[in-house]
């Protein structure tokens, strides 16, 4: 798979996850976590339309590090988990 379309892949991915996330009413304590978690997507997004595919690589992948995150303290499966 192409970089670019690697990083598309995990934006989607991230949109997906966070709207499950959000569907299922976080807790307010989480509400600061869920808002750095976008903003690396936000981020993500930029890199990419920047073409610097290595920076939104990685600001996406922290997003779903943050992201992950939250899941796992709402006892919800990390997205993409194994089985």
């Amino acid at each position: 798979m192409e970089e670019r379309q690697r990083v598309e892949k995990d934006l989607r991915e991230f949109e997906e996850s966070i709207h499950e996330v959000e569907k299922a009413k976080p807790p307010k304590e989480l509400h600061e976590n869920l808002q750095r978690a976008r903003n690396y997507a936000k981020d993500a997004k930029y890199f990419l339309e920047k073409g610097d595919l290595f920076t939104a690589w990685g600001t996406i992948n922290y997003a779903h590090g943050v992201l992950d995150a939250v899941r796992r303290i709402m006892g919800l499966e990390c997205f993409g988990a194994l089985e």
